[in-house]
C-alpha cells in the first residue's frame, strides 16, 4: 500500500507537471450561442452565434515559465519518492528475511535446549535410582526441563509472527506458513562503498530534496515576479444571425485581437505577501536539504562503523560458543563420574545455550546491518535509470 501511495504522488505530480507546462501556450475556445428574446407585445427573435477566442499571456519576466519548471521538479522529487519507497520496501523484506532465519535458527536452538534438558533429567533419574544424588537433584532437573519447554513455546510463537510479518510486507495472506532457508548468507569483506559525494546522486530521498529545492526556489522567483506587470494577447472570431444557418455564413464573420498590459496597484499585500511566503518556503527547502544530506551521511557512517565492529562481534561469539559447548561435554561426564553437581551442569548447559542465542542474533544484526548500509548508500541505484519510474521493472 505505501508503494501504490508513492506511485499515486508521483502520477500526481506528472499531471501537475503538464497543468503547469499548459500556461505556457495559448488557449483556444469554441463556442455556440442561442439567444432568445421576447419583447412586451412584440413578436420574439432568435439569435444564433458561433465563435473560438484565444488568450495567450506573453511570458514578459519568466514567471510563467518559472512555475511550469517548478512543476516538473516537484515531478522529479515524486520520482525520488518512489525510488525510496522501492528501495525501503525492499530492504524492509530483506530484513524480515533475515528476522525469520534469526527466529527459525532460535526455535531450533530451542528444540535442541529441551533435548538437552531432558537428557539431563534422564541421567539425574538414573543416578537418583542408584542412590548417588538427592531428589532434589531430579526436581531441579525436572524444573528447568519445564523451563526450557516455555521457551521453545516463545520460540515458536516469535517465528510464526516474523512469517506473518514477512508475508504482509510481500502482500500476502498472514498466514505464518513462509518457511526460512536454513542459515543466514556469507557476508563477504565490505568494499566498494564511494564516497560521500556519491550519496548526493545515488540516493532519491536526496535527489528529491534537491529537486523541491530548487523548485522552491523557481518559486520564489515567480511570486517576486508577479509584482512586474504582465502582457495578455486576446483574440476572437465568430459568425451569427437571426437563423442557425447564418453560424455557417462567412460573410457575417467578425474577428478582433486585443492586448491588454497590466500591472498590479493595489491588492490588500497580497502579492507581497505571496512573495515573502515563497521565499520562506525556500528557506525552508534549504534547511530540510541539509537536514537530509546529513543525514544520509551519519546513517552510512553509521552501517559502515558498524560492520567492522558486528563482524568482530560474531567472531568473539562463535568463539564462546564454542567454548562453552566443550565446557558443556566436560561437565557432563564430570557430573556423570559424579565429580560436578546438577547445578554444574545445569550451568554449563545454560552457557551454552545462551552463547550460541547469543551468535545466532549477532549474525543476524551483521546481515540486516548490511542491510541499513544498501539502504543508506542507496546500495547499486543508478541515477541514470528509466525516466518513468512507473514504467514496469520487470522484476
Amino acid at each position: 500500500p505505501s508503494l501504490a501511495q508513492s506511485l499515486a504522488r508521483y502520477r500526481a505530480a506528472r499531471a501537475g507537471a503538464r497543468i503547469a507546462g499548459a500556461d505556457r501556450l495559448p488557449s483556444l475556445n469554441a463556442g455556440l450561442d442561442y439567444t432568445r428574446t421576447e419583447p412586451n407585445g412584440g413578436s420574439g427573435s432568435n439569435s444564433f452565434g458561433l465563435g473560438l477566442s484565444s488568450s495567450w499571456e506573453v511570458d514578459l519576466w519568466g514567471r510563467v515559465a518559472d512555475g511550469a519548471n517548478a512543476a516538473s521538479l516537484d515531478a522529479e522529487a515524486a520520482a525520488g519518492d518512489l525510488d525510496a519507497s522501492r528501495l525501503s520496501i525492499a530492504g524492509l523484506v530483506a530484513k524480515g528475511w533475515f528476522a525469520l532465519i534469526e527466529a527459525h535458527l532460535q526455535t531450533d536452538l530451542a528444540i535442541r535446549d529441551v533435548e538437552t534438558r531432558q537428557d539431563a533429567l534422564n541421567l539425574t533419574e538414573r543416578r537418583f535410582a542408584r542412590g548417588l544424588v538427592r531428589s532434589s537433584d531430579v526436581r531441579t532437573a525436572r524444573s528447568a526441563l519445564a523451563s526450557s519447554e516455555a521457551a521453545l513455546a516463545s520460540r515458536e510463537r516469535a517465528e510464526a509472527a516474523a512469517a506473518r510479518s514477512l508475508e504482509t510486507l510481500l502482500g500476502r495472506y498472514p498466514g505464518g506458513a513462509m518457511e526460512p532457508v536454513a542459515d543466514f548468507p556469507e557476508i563477504d569483506v565490505l568494499a566498494g562503498i564511494g564516497s560521500p559525494e556519491d550519496l548526493l546522486v545515488r540516493r532519491p530521498d536526496v535527489r528529491a530534496a534537491e529537486r523541491r529545492l530548487i523548485a522552491a526556489g523557481l518559486r520564489a522567483d515567480a511570486a517576486r515576479k508577479a509584482l512586474f506587470p504582465s502582457l495578455s494577447l486576446s483574440g476572437g472570431s465568430g459568425t451569427g444571425g437571426p437563423d442557425f444557418e447564418d453560424v455557417l455564413d462567412t460573410d457575417s464573420l467578425v474577428s478582433s485581437v486585443t492586448a491588454s498590459l497590466f500591472g498590479p496597484i493595489f491588492n490588500g499585500g497580497s502579492l507581497r505577501a505571496q512573495r515573502d511566503q515563497a521565499q520562506a518556503n525556500a528557506e525552508l527547502q534549504v534547511a530540510s536539504y541539509v537536514s537530509t544530506v546529513l543525514g544520509a551521511w551519519q546513517e552510512a557512517e553509521n552501517a559502515i562503523h558498524a560492520d567492522a565492529l558486528l563482524s568482530q562481534r560474531v567472531d568473539s561469539l562463535e568463539r564462546a560458543y564454542i567454548e562453552a559447548a566443550e565446557a558443556e561435554d566436560l561437565v557432563i561426564r564430570q557430573y556423570s563420574s559424579g565429580v560436578s553437581t546438577i547445578f554444574d551442569l545445569l550451568n554449563a548447559q545454560s552457557r551454552r545455550i545462551s552463547a550460541e542465542s547469543q551468535y545466532i542474533s549477532a549474525r543476524r544484526d551483521r546481515a540486516t546491518n548490511r542491510v541499513d548500509l544498501y539502504l543508506a548508500i542507496a546500495g547499486d541505484f543508478s541515477a541514470a535509470q528509466s525516466a518513468d519510474p512507473a514504467a514496469p521493472t520487470g522484476e
